[in-house]
């Protein structure tokens, strides 16, 4: 790992490895063989002519060549791209003597029948992707969404100083405050789980044409609806040789908007942190600066932050980039699309490191209980509307005069100022009795624990 150049797979690789069966060269290989073999188990099925003595078992024979992939299998087709320098034909190849080492040499020249490479290609990566996120990314997402909804119970009785433009203003919940993340993610982890993947598989330039010369008498379009239908897919009824990536732009885009949730709740943390609204567990042996032996930084929320800005930057070139291609198409898409597992590998090292560093929280109650009582003058709008039901003349113009621009207000001052308002002395009381402890609407009482 020390000679690896990108840090997913070096110095995080232990923290991206569920990702390898989905996303790593080994991954892509497997896929395409998968869509191979299924291909030309479909093709059986039909059947063709010269497929028709198709054995009962061969299918169940076949389909190991995939499910029973091996690392020596994969080092077979880099054998085969190194020779020919072409990544697909060399699957080709291989699949083709796994065909013929079953005993089917009469099949093997059916192998990718009248396809083009991004036949393969353009089904096996949203296979891919789709697998990648249903096994891996999802759950991680929920598990760290759950931890912030865990949190947001604990704390949903804890009221809070709020800031507006980073100045005091209207308390309110700290439990509350992460449950607006909790709802944000939830909302677009709804529309991710939507989302559809499609297939482009239509030959060289997306018309069957050699298909439909082959066997003009076979509705090669229902068949290919069919065999990406079986794959989990749907497949794309008008393309180019390449399918238009619109879908995956799609998925790429959704994703981008839950890491700029996940970036605005990791600055969020960081600035609580920092404020000393949340302390962080000190963990032994650690060392958080190496010339200030005090510290304890908020480097997993940091990480994050740092990694999610990597995964968007790269999620904003596929879904830029891949939708465009010159005519039928160009070679761009290629070199773009290996890329497809990195932003993926990014935000897997960031919702592990948010998920490690809210387990690391505690909130400082003293701090905060301070902050609140150190700031009467967020009563201004509590007492100006007050004052508004009770008819007094223009009282945002009398709480401004006393408020603006003050720092702190003491609550023996803000006990004088009440004494002086022009109201009768019931509502005197009233006002009294707001503090910014119970100012805090219905943040701390809305919250309720799901079942």
């Amino acid at each position: 790992m020390l000679n690896a150049i990108s840090p997913i797979d070096g110095r995080y690789a232990g923290k991206t490895a569920a990702l390898v069966p989905y996303f790593s060269e080994f991954a892509l290989i497997k896929y395409r063989v998968q869509v191979e073999v299924e291909y030309l188990i479909s093709l059986a099925k039909l059947p063709l002519p010269q497929l028709q003595d198709w054995p009962a078992d061969y299918s169940t024979r076949l389909r190991k060549v995939y499910k029973e992939f091996k690392v020596g299998d994969a080092k077979k087709v880099k054998e085969y791209e190194r020779t020919i320098n072409h990544d697909v034909k060399a699957v080709e190849y291989f699949v083709k003597d796994k065909v013929k080492e079953l005993g089917g040499e009469r099949y093997a020249e059916f192998v990718h029948f009248g396809l083009t490479s991004q036949d393969i290609n353009n089904t096996a990566f949203p296979m891919m992707i789709r697998d990648g996120m249903q096994a891996v990314l999802l759950p991680e997402l929920q598990g760290l969404r759950n931890v912030m909804y865990e949190m947001a119970a604990d704390l949903r009785h804890l009221p809070m100083l709020a800031r507006t433009h980073g100045q005091p203003a209207t308390p309110t919940g700290l439990g509350k405050e992460i449950m607006v993340f909790v709802e944000r993610l939830d909302r677009q982890m709804e529309g991710v789980k939507k989302l559809s993947f499609f297939a482009k598989f239509g030959g060289a330039t997306g018309n069957f044409n050699a298909h439909l010369v082959a066997y003009p008498d076979i509705d090669w379009i229902s068949f290919a609806d069919s065999f990406i239908r079986q794959l989990g897919l749907s497949r794309l009824q008008y393309t180019t040789q390449i399918q238009h990536y619109d879908n995956l732009a799609a998925i790429f885009d959704a994703w981008a908007r839950i890491n700029t949730i996940l970036i605005d709740f990791s600055r969020d943390i960081w600035t609580y942190i920092m404020l000393e609204y949340f302390k962080q567990k000190v963990v032994a042996n650690e060392v958080g600066s190496s010339a200030m032996p005090h510290k304890v930084n908020p480097i997993d929320f940091e990480n994050a932050e740092g990694n999610l800005g990597i995964a968007n930057a790269l999620l904003k070139h596929l879904s830029e980039k891949l939708p465009i291609s010159r005519l039928q198409r160009d070679l761009t898409d290629s070199t773009v699309l290996r890329n497809v597992g990195v932003p993926f590998g990014h935000i897997l090292i960031a919702i592990k490191s948010l998920s490690k560093g809210m387990r690391k929280l505690m909130p400082n109650t003293v701090k905060i209980k301070s902050d609140l009582e150190d700031n009467f003058l967020i009563l201004a709008e509590a007492v100006q509307t007050v004052l508004r039901r009770e008819g007094v003349d223009k009282p945002y113009e009398l709480l401004k005069k006393l408020t603006r621009g003050q720092s702190q207000i003491s609550s023996k001052k803000w006990a004088a100022f009440i004494d002086n308002l022009p109201v009768n002395p019931e509502v005197r009381q009233e006002l009294k009795s707001i503090s910014p402890m119970t100012y805090t609407g219905y943040a701390c009482v809305q919250f309720e624990e799901e079942e």
